[in-house]
C-alpha cells in the first residue's frame, strides 16, 4: 500500500464554483497509483467541494442562484459578520455542502461520471486563495 499527499492552491474569483477536475486528473496520473481512494479536503469554513455536472454552464448558474435563495446575504438574519456581510452566509453554504471528498480510483483514474467535474465552490464575494488537500492511497 502507498500513499501520496498533494497541496492544491485554487485561487476563486469571488462567488461561484471553479472546476479543478483537470488539475487533480494530472496529479492522480502522476502517482502511479492503479487502484485506491482519493480524498480532497478543502481547508476552509466558507468554501467547499462539490462533484457536479461539466457539460453545461446554466447548471452552475443554477446552483448559484438556488444558494442565493436559500442563503441570503442579510444583516438582519445573522449575527457573526466579523469579515463583512457575506461571512455568516459564506460559513452556513459550506456547512450545507462539503468540505471532504473520497473518490475510487481504479486504472490510475478517478472513478468520475461521464458528465461529473470537481469543484471549489467559493462562497464568499472577495477572490481567495483556497487550499486544497489531496491525499491518495492505494497500489
Amino acid at each position: 500500500m502507498r500513499q501520496s499527499l498533494h497541496r492544491l492552491t485554487v485561487a476563486t474569483r469571488g462567488k461561484g464554483l471553479i472546476e479543478i477536475t483537470r488539475d487533480v486528473l494530472a496529479w492522480v496520473a502522476n502517482q502511479g497509483i492503479d487502484t485506491g481512494l482519493l480524498t480532497l479536503w478543502c481547508r476552509h469554513t466558507s468554501a467547499s467541494l462539490t462533484v457536479q455536472e461539466n457539460a453545461d454552464p446554466t447548471v452552475r448558474e443554477d446552483i448559484a442562484r438556488f444558494f442565493e435563495a436559500v442563503v441570503p446575504e442579510d444583516a438582519q438574519r445573522y449575527l457573526h459578520d466579523a469579515e463583512g456581510p457575506d461571512d455568516m452566509p459564506a460559513h452556513l453554504r459550506a456547512m450545507l455542502t462539503a468540505t471532504q471528498l473520497s473518490i475510487p480510483v481504479a486504472g490510475g483514474v478517478p472513478v468520475l461520471g461521464t458528465w461529473q467535474g470537481l469543484y471549489v465552490f467559493e462562497h464568499r464575494r472577495q477572490p481567495h486563495r483556497r487550499e486544497i488537500v489531496l491525499h491518495l492511497l492505494g497500489d
